[in-house]
């Protein structure tokens, strides 16, 4: 196996190919090493395709749970809620500021766990000494210390919408420094919902006049509820013969009577 993979490297990898993605590498890997399997091995008479399926025969069934290439470690949020893994640090939200977690480091990604919940995702950065920040999970600290949020390092390079920024000029026009509180809690709204599901909501609400949270909060959860369909008995043969009676209404008609 040793020997496959220095010449998979020596073959596959020299010079280094140039790919967008660790899909687009493993593509071309997988390509050049089955255009491989026609090659004949020095001193054997079939291809290297007619040898594997000579060791197939002997093979254990490939396991049904695919491999995720991962590494898990043990960890601690700081008082920042940064967790650090591989010389980077991962942002939590404040909840779980110096709480014990669980990080699952993959391939593109790294996870941040508490007890059974799932309290972080972040792309995972292959250089060193980093921070990512997640600026969601520092909005509940903010809505309690509004007047940091022009100056926060974890949203310094935020960027959302116009619709926001126009939202939240209109709040502190009308409002004042509650403005800022109440544009915050808008900005809250994304801890449930992605930045364009809030954006089509924010700009409804600012078409109608009716920018507190708890309006765009209630035009957020009306859209996204999903609407009621008529049952169908297609694909259903054997509930045809049954028949539901109609309900009786007449009991309403008395009370409205009464």
């Amino acid at each position: 196996m040793e020997g496959l993979v220095g010449y998979g490297r020596r073959n596959f990898m020299v010079p280094v190919p140039s790919c967008s993605s660790f899909a687009e590498l493993n593509a071309r890997l997988e390509a050049s090493c089955r255009a491989d399997l026609s090659r004949r091995v020095r001193g054997k008479p079939v291809t290297k395709a007619e040898l594997l399926e000579v060791d197939r025969v002997v093979m254990l069934p490939i396991p049904t749970p695919s491999f995720e290439a991962r590494r898990v470690v043990q960890a601690r949020a700081n008082s920042l809620s940064l967790v650090r893994f591989d010389r980077n640090d991962y942002s939590v939200p404040t909840a779980f500021a110096h709480h014990e977690v669980t990080v699952i480091g993959g391939i593109e990604d790294v996870r941040i766990v508490c007890g059974d919940q799932l309290v972080a995702r972040h792309p995972r950065s292959w250089e060193k000494e980093r921070t990512s920040f997640d600026p969601r999970h520092y909005l509940a600290l903010l809505e309690r210390k509004p007047g940091a949020l022009d100056v926060a390092r974890p949203l310094e390079r935020w960027e959302l919408p116009g619709c926001f920024g126009l939202l939240r000029r209109r709040l502190e026009s009308d409002l004042g420094s509650v403005g800022t509180r109440e544009f915050i809690k808008v900005l809250r709204l994304l801890e449930h919902a992605s930045v364009a599901e809030l954006a089509g909501a924010v700009q409804a609400a600012l078409e109608i006049g009716a920018t507190s949270s708890d309006a765009i909060a209630l035009i957020l959860h009306h859209r996204a509820e999903r609407p009621v369909s008529l049952f169908s008995l297609d694909g259903h043969p054997h509930l045809r013969p049954y028949r539901i009676d109609p309900p009786d209404l007449s009991a309403y008609a008395t009370l409205k009577g009464a």
